[in-house]
This record gives C-alpha cells, structure tokens and sequence, in this order.
C-alpha cells in the first residue's frame, strides 16, 4: 500500500487555501508526521491542518528512522521534515517505486526523497491529480486552485504556471 508523506511546505501551501482535503486523491495513505504537523503556526494553515487531522489522518512516524534520515542529511538541517524522509527510509521498497511517495517543495526533501526510491511531487501536482482523478473538481476549479496557493507564496514561474494549469485541462 502507498503511504504518501507530506512535507511542511506542501502543507502550509493547501493548508493557506483550504485546500487540505485535495490529498484524499491519492490512492494510498496520507501521513502528515507530527513534527510537521506541530511546525504549522500560520493561520489559516493551522486551523485548516487542525481540521483535516481530525479526519483520521496517520501523524506518526517511525522515530528509530529519524536518526536515520538526519544520518542522510548530513549538515543539511530541514527541520521536521526530515520525518518526511524518515517515512520514506521505513517504508520505501527498491521492486515498488510507487510504495512511498512524498509531497513537498523543499528542494532537499524532493531531491532526497527521490534518491531513497519515492516518488515525488508538490503542492501542484496534488492539484492536477485531484483534477484527473476527481469527477467533481473541474479543471476551472482546478486553475483557481492553482492560482491562489501562487498568490500565497508558493510562487511559480510564469511557465511552470502555465504548465501546472495546462495539465489540469489535459
């Protein structure tokens, strides 16, 4: 079974613009580990996060891959993240890419996630999966959505934007 693990970047940007519960597209089980759960102080992020918690959302992680992953990182310090990476070390299968994934747009995490065998993406990619997967979310929806967590500080390029909200309509 997929678990699918999110960083605290991909959580604040959905979380800003309620939009948490687009997680539920993936096939697979959603993990937000405490650490980072408890590292979202900005409202409407928090209280949105608080919310989709309560849902029944998996926020705990295996505390013995924790060192591990801060073994991994060496000197590279990416706060409660690396619980992200940690999810990734006990559940990632060298057959099976598609057995852990992780959603974050923390280069490290992304490149490192990568690495360990995850699959990866963002906050954007969550938006396009939700659109190809979901019936009810339209892909004018989908390009509001897309539009608003960029005017909430995860800026896209004008051509990743572009590419983000011409995959949606794909």
């Amino acid at each position: 079974m997929t678990r699918i693990y999110v960083g605290p970047t991909a959580v604040y940007s959905l979380g800003q613009v309620g939009e948490l519960a687009l997680l539920d597209a993936f096939d697979g089980d959603v993990v937000v580990p405490g650490p980072v759960a408890d590292a979202v102080d900005v409202e409407p992020a928090a209280t949105n996060l608080a919310e989709y918690l309560d849902s029944g959302v998996e926020t705990s992680v295996d505390e013995s891959r924790v060192e591990r992953a801060r073994s991994v990182l060496g000197d590279k310090d990416i706060g409660a993240a690396e619980t992200v990476l940690a999810g990734v070390l006990a559940h990632r299968d060298r057959r099976d890419r598609s057995a852990v994934a992780v959603v974050s747009e923390d280069r490290t995490v992304r490149r490192t996630a990568q690495g360990l065998g995850a699959e990866v993406t963002s906050s954007f990619g969550v938006v396009v999966r939700a659109a190809i997967e979901d019936k009810y979310l339209s892909p004018t929806q989908a390009k509001r959505i897309v539009r608003r967590i960029d005017q909430h500080g995860m800026h896209l390029t004008g051509e990743l934007r572009e590419r983000a909200v011409g995959e949606v309509t794909e």
